[in-house]
């Protein structure tokens, strides 16, 4: 037991993991199970594990990258990490479309796509960034509330 949790803190040591990636590094490592269910609890009680933080920081951090939620929503996913956890962490951040906006006159300029074809090459850089259509279409200056 104490050679995971010496394992586990040097690991933190080096940079923030969620539960699950901390589970499977130990695991990796030949830790038993119950030794390494042991190490989370004692971190999480240290608090030097703690998957909410670990989330807040992950969407920081994508957004800081340039990308949207759901790559963010994705990629958090594919670590384990609970959805409601993912869901809290990205309705904190702020508001999506602004970023989105953001990401486009960085990539394309301050002007706005005049043609079709720009549009489209501009909505498929921010999909690919991972917004949502309604943030696309914010970015792209469409009035997202008209019916049109």
């Amino acid at each position: 037991m104490q050679a995971a949790l010496a394992a586990a803190v040097t690991l933190l040591a080096r940079r923030d993991y969620c539960s699950c990636e901390l589970t499977a590094r130990l695991s990796s490592r030949g830790f038993e199970p119950e030794a390494v269910r042991v190490t989370l609890e004692e971190l999480h009680t240290r608090h030097y594990l703690d998957d909410e933080r670990y989330a807040r920081q992950f969407v920081e951090r994508g957004a800081r990258r340039g990308h949207g939620p759901v790559r963010i929503r994705q990629e958090l996913s594919e670590l384990g990490l609970k959805p409601e956890l993912t869901e809290h962490a990205l309705a904190e951040h702020g508001e999506w479309s602004v970023l989105a906006r953001q990401v486009r006159a960085r990539r394309f300029g301050a002007k706005a796509p005049g043609t079709w074809p720009e549009k489209a090459r501009q909505a498929r850089f921010l999909q690919y960034r991972g917004f949502s259509n309604d943030d696309i279409r914010s970015a792209l200056g469409f009035d997202v509330t008209s019916d049109s």
